[in-house]
């Protein structure tokens, strides 16, 4: 089907969609089962066999499956099959680890994925871009990702970047209008738009008429899926960290087997016990377990509002030493209201909050203005230069589109003008508002065919295009602009940001460049509107602040009103600067650097000083976050260390170019996942100082009685079992833990720190030597009280060694005591604990697993003994900083 050859109407009855209403819900989901979901075919899912398998890939794990093999051939059928047992529990282990992390980060790719603003019978709604069909009417704006193919119907200046489809890189200018020629390549169908294509400018809308595999993307197949899954930094680290440790373990474990060979130990059960002990030392589960703490702690972040689309920014958030945010919906609540008007060289207030229609226009004296000469003509005008629309659900009136043109249909509204008068002037050509301009124009003809050219826009940029100002006697020249200057400030002063609104008659049937009508307008007023501050955001930048972070509000408004903002919420401190975009004009990079500490605010700025300002924080040393939403902001937040983009009014290619998303907007979320960023680095810390710290017990017990020329206090089949024991479960469970109570007061953390900074590798040798030597004592009393019992003095060394580790899995809760914090605050650690206490029980008390395990049982002054001395290391330690 040729679309760009049909006129709108024909496209309206072909796909059977009526472009005022847009689809039925049921009739959109009759259409998704009909056409399927509107995603491109993605790489096959590795099945989960093969998932399975890969956990019994690794070489440490296939020579003890091959010592085992031995070991059944020459009759020790009972420790082949035990070892066989534990090696498959544990691949299941490794197998629900990898699958949990893959399902959480799938659930991350769906949140992350792109939306659509939709026509859902009657109502602009956005849904994700998945469940579009042919037929629905779809809204774009300057930003968006063209989730589909579609017609145009309207254009406002619409222009699309085309080059995943055509390589070319200029924007195209869309029409709306039909295209009989025959034959047109897709990069010559000015009327329609592409999927995977870009809206570099302007507005419009448009009906989708092909989704998924059908669009021109799916058919020549060059958008399939690219999400790879690459390595964050922390898991690099750790890579590194897995070889050392890997060739330190084998070297250890190599002198365990030839000093045990060289005092008269059987060959076969030094090589079998050298191979477990080489299993057990090698934290092979560190990877996965990384995996999964990172994917939980990216869920918990979802739930408060924070999408991480790129893992490497989890470890990068604990580093971040300077937030620079937008302020309008960041910090404030992105519900902007008319305050105030200058009008006639005089000054009214009104009143209502929010979008309530309710309200009064009352002069200083508190008498009602509504029929003040020109203000019907100014409400009037501001409804008609105007992309946003009200909508009542549930009983309130909601703005859908740009808050800013929200606040002058409701000011509108409050004097009585409704959109049936704005409908009465029709719209002739649109200028979009864009960051460069700080303008929105539009051209239209009145009842009368009268032509108008209405510019709203920052008062800085407008009013110097004024010539004229529309007074209580009518047109008349601006002789004191000064005096609107005078104005803007005290608007300013009192938080407002300001508007500025000016006409110009048009002969008929003129038209042009924007730069070429916006001169010689007519000023007629002026709208100072507020935007609250949201209510949680002083408490966040307080935070901040303990937590080392500093707060730095980027905004396009007026400086007073910006200082007065930032001064509300805590930003600005006594002899904080403030400095305005024209000032970042005038500076070098190396001259913004020596002052750019000391500035808390900037005023008046483009996106385009975004990426200064950026710069400049980072030549200092700071690790940078950096929020936006428009297209123009991608750059600065690319180049920052961790670019947070804006959920509900961020364009698609902003989210795409950050590793953050706040699903609302809200400043106080960034700190919940900085708080939660460090959260999960410091379990990581956790689980690796406790894997590494028993890992170095286990090898030291054998090494220990080997030099002491002491039989094995351990045998295969029980180091094993410990790694499965002691290891897995309350490894996980450390990183499941709650913040301490003081991460947010410590400042950010060296992005070049190593993993073993800060004191945890001398917490890991110091409670590895400890763990060992407990263990080895505990063997020695129990082995010289009863030489011929070397069972039981086995049975007794096991016991102590899995419960030292159990006990020191608290003191890995905290760098400073273990009675630091609440021991039963992690009830999924005390599950686990409890779980590994109940399966040495079971190792120990039930006898059919006894001569699996070289078990026996004990008795209540065997378990005084063991408890004794697994407590030492805790004990000697646990009350220490070191």
């Amino acid at each position: 089907m040729n679309w760009y050859q049909l006129g709108k109407a024909e496209v309206e009855k072909k796909l059977a969609c009526d472009v005022q209403k847009g689809l039925a819900d049921k009739e959109a989901e009759k259409r998704g089962m009909k056409f399927g979901p509107n995603v491109l075919s993605s790489e096959k899912q590795t099945s989960r066999w093969l998932i399975f398998l890969k956990q019994f890939q690794d070489f440490m794990v296939i020579v003890l499956l091959a010592a085992t093999l031995i070991s059944g051939l020459l009759g020790e059928y009972v420790d082949a099959i035990a070892i066989m047992v534990i090696v498959f529990v544990n691949g299941l282990i490794g197998y629900f680890q990898e699958q949990k992390a893959e399902k959480s980060l799938e659930k991350l790719k769906e949140l992350a994925a792109p939306v659509a603003t939709v026509l859902r019978e009657g109502a602009w709604e956005q849904i994700p871009s998945k469940n579009l069909v042919p037929g629905d009417v779809v809204k774009l704006s300057s930003g968006d990702r063209i989730v589909a193919d579609m017609r145009i119907i309207e254009t406002k200046g619409l222009e699309t970047e085309e080059s995943a489809l055509t390589g070319e890189s200029l924007p195209v200018l869309k029409s709306d209008q039909a295209i009989r020629t025959v034959g047109l390549e897709a990069q010559d169908q000015t009327n329609m738009a592409f999927m995977g294509t870009l809206v570099t400018k302007g507005s419009g809308k448009a009906i989708v008429t092909s989704t998924g595999m059908d669009t021109v993307m799916g058919q020549i197949a060059t958008l399939m899926s690219t999400a790879k899954k690459t390595a964050t930094p922390l898991e690099y680290k750790l890579a590194e960290l897995g070889k050392i440790l890997i060739a330190v373990a084998l070297g250890l474990t190599v002198l365990v087997v030839v000093l045990g060979i060289v005092q008269g130990h059987p060959v076969y059960n030094m090589f079998l016990a050298g191979v477990s002990l080489a299993v057990a030392a090698i934290p092979e589960g560190l990877p996965a377990i990384v995996t999964v703490a990172l994917s939980l702690g990216v869920q918990r972040m979802i739930r408060k509002k924070a999408i991480v689309r790129k893992l490497s920014a989890v470890e990068t958030l604990g580093c971040a030493s300077v937030i620079c945010s937008d302020k309008t919906g960041t910090l404030t609540e992105n519900r902007m209201t008319v305050k105030e008007l200058y009008l006639n060289d005089r000054q009214f207030s009104v009143t209502g909050d929010g979008y309530d229609l309710a309200g009064k226009f009352l002069d200083s004296s508190g008498r009602d203005v509504s029929s003040s000469p020109n203000l019907e003509a100014m409400l009037l005008y501001g409804s008609i230069c105007n992309n946003a629309e009200l909508q009542v659900k549930k009983g309130k009136h909601l703005v859908s589109g740009d808050p800013t043109d929200g606040a002058l249909l409701i000011a509108a509204r409050k004097a009585g003008i409704d959109y049936k008068a704005a409908e009465m002037y029709k719209t002739i050509r649109e200028y979009p508002f864009d960051s460069d301009r700080k303008r929105m124009s539009v051209i239209v003809e009145g009842p009368e065919k009268e032509r108008i050219l209405i510019v709203k826009g920052a008062p800085d940029v407008l009013l110097p295009r004024c010539s004229f100002q529309l007074g209580e006697r009518g047109k008349e020249l601006l002789k004191e602009p000064q005096r609107v200057g005078q104005a803007i400030d005290q608007m300013a002063s009192r938080a407002l940001r300001t508007l500025a609104i000016a006409v110009k008659p048009l002969p008929e049937g003129q038209l042009g460049e924007a730069s070429m009508l916006e001169k010689d307008l007519t000023f007629i007023g002026l709208y100072g509107m507020i935007d609250p501050p949201r209510k949680e955001v002083a408490g966040a930048v307080k935070e901040c602040r303990e937590a080392g972070i500093k707060t730095v509000m980027i905004t396009g408004d007026h400086e007073l009103t910006a200082k007065a903002i930032a001064e509300q919420i805590g930003i600005l401190p006594s002899g904080g600067k403030v400095v305005s975009g024209k000032e970042l004009n005038e500076m070098t990079e190396k001259q913004l650097a020596t002052v750019i500490d000391d500035v808390y605010v900037f005023a008046r700025v483009t996106p385009a000083h975004k990426l200064k300002i950026v710069n400049a924080f980072q030549d200092k040393g700071h690790i940078v976050a950096m929020t936006g939403d428009g297209v123009n902001d991608a750059p600065a937040i690319k180049a920052s260390d961790i670019g947070i983009s804006m959920g509900i009014t961020g364009t698609d290619v902003t989210k795409e170019a950050s590793s953050l998303v706040l699903m609302d907007d809200n400043f106080a979320t960034i700190k919940s996942a900085i708080h939660e960023g460090r959260n999960i680095y410091e379990n990581i810390r956790k689980f690796i100082r406790y894997l590494l710290a028993s890992n170095v017990g286990e090898i030291l017990v054998m090494l220990f009685a080997i030099l002491l020329s002491m039989p094995l206090p351990l045998v295969p089949v029980q180091i094993l079992w410990v790694n499965l024991v002691t290891d897995g479960l309350p490894a996980i469970a450390l990183g499941l833990d709650q913040p301490e109570g003081d991460v947010m007061k410590k400042k950010p953390r060296n992005p070049r720190e190593g993993i073993f900074s800060r004191g945890l590798g001398f917490k890991i040798i110091s409670r590895g030597i400890l763990i060992g030597i407990v263990t080895l004592i505990a063997f020695i009393i129990s082995y010289q009280n009863n030489p011929d019992q070397l069972t039981y003095a086995r049975t007794v060394a096991f016991a102590t060694l899995v419960m030292a580790q159990l006990i020191h899995v608290f003191d890995c809760r905290s760098d400073h005591s273990v009675f630091a914090r609440n021991p039963l605050q992690n009830v999924y650690l005390v599950f686990a604990v409890i779980s590994s206490v109940a399966l040495l029980a079971v190792v120990i008390y039930w006898q059919p697993l006894q001569p699996i395990f070289h078990t026996m049982e004990l008795g209540l002054r065997e378990w005084l003994l063991i408890l004794g001395c697994a407590a030492l290391p805790t004990a000697l330690f646990g009350f220490t900083k070191k």
